[in-house]
């Protein structure tokens, strides 16, 4: 009789959040949203299609560049379909099991960017300290294997966290600060003891955002060391100019990620304006800026778009 109490008055439901403090004013905070969500969606399709079109991109750089286009667009897909039912419709809720799906692809694919942004790091280790060896290290079979292990790592990480999730029980009110549901959020909704799932959750962010982190600083060590020892300074700038996308793409991605994480653990009392901002940045600007970076920084992608439409 008491689990049936129980289950009485556990909300079927969470509540999603806008922006604090703006709903009367929400369709119009729709048109940047949406004008991102169209931007993000086009830059990525067509980076996509001059890769898979033009045979002289086949490399290991832009295929590995495909691979961050397609997640990117994953990302988009997962979240569009919540952060637009707010600002058009005010719908906010959100049903248990929508939620813990939303939650899996958002952070699988962030995870699987993580592991991408590690390949393209090695990609710039090999190209510049064993220029010599790159055909030979980084070949079509070898590709695949880290395309397939990149994905199996993410799903192993990550489906633990929506089944654990699943099993708790949730009595509070339920309202979560973001447009869409996260894995940090959803288990402090919970009534149920959940110190398993946070002890789990740390320790698989350390070792996998962690450790990618940790080992894409040891590449730029490594091909900085490389290019200090270049004696021509023009070679040493066209070395390093090769590095400067993937360089601003690594900081886009994880400083809004390390901060969103940080202020979900350990800060108690924060401004859901602020809190509401980096949770856009953490999932909205970066597939946004993926495509400018890569098509003002990468001559041979600015070249085939400039192609593209001119023609």
């Amino acid at each position: 009789m008491l689990a049936v109490n129980d289950t009485k008055f556990q909300p079927a439901v969470f509540l999603l959040t806008g922006i604090p403090g703006q709903e009367n004013i929400r369709v119009w905070i729709s048109i940047p949203f949406c004008l991102m969500y169209v931007i993000s969606i086009l830059g990525n399709s067509v980076i996509l299609f001059i890769i898979k079109t033009d045979p002289t991109l086949h490399e290991p750089m832009y295929i590995f560049l495909s691979m961050l286009d397609i997640t990117d667009l994953g990302i988009l897909l997962s979240t569009l379909p919540t952060i637009l039912s707010i600002y058009w419709f005010n719908a906010r809720e959100i049903s248990f099991d929508a939620c813990f799906a939303q939650l899996f692809f958002i952070h699988l694919l962030t995870l699987i960017e993580s592991s991408v942004l590690l390949s393209m790091a090695f990609d710039r280790f090999v190209a510049i300290c064993k220029p010599l060896r790159y055909d030979s290290i980084l070949t079509p079979p070898r590709i695949a294997k880290m395309r397939l292990v990149t994905l199996l790592r993410g799903m192993g990480i990550i489906l633990p966290l929506p089944i654990l999730l699943k099993h708790y029980r949730y009595c509070h009110d339920n309202v979560l600060s973001h447009s869409y549901c996260l894995n940090q959020e959803v288990m402090k909704m919970a009534c149920s003891d959940i110190r398993a799932h946070s002890i789990y959750s740390f320790f698989a962010t350390l070792a996998s955002l962690g450790l990618d982190v940790l080992l894409i600083l040891l590449s730029y060590v490594m091909i900085l060391k490389t290019v200090l020892s270049i004696a021509s300074h023009s070679e040493r700038l066209k070395a390093l100019n090769t590095c400067i996308s993937h360089v601003c793409v690594v900081l886009l991605f994880y400083m809004p990620e390390i901060g969103l994480s940080v202020i979900h653990r350990f800060v108690k009392y924060f401004s859901p304006l602020v809190q509401t901002v980096m949770g856009v940045v953490y999932l909205l600007v970066l597939p946004l800026m993926n495509p400018i970076v890569y098509s003002v920084k990468t001559k041979a992608i600015r070249a085939r778009i400039i192609r593209v439409f001119v023609k």
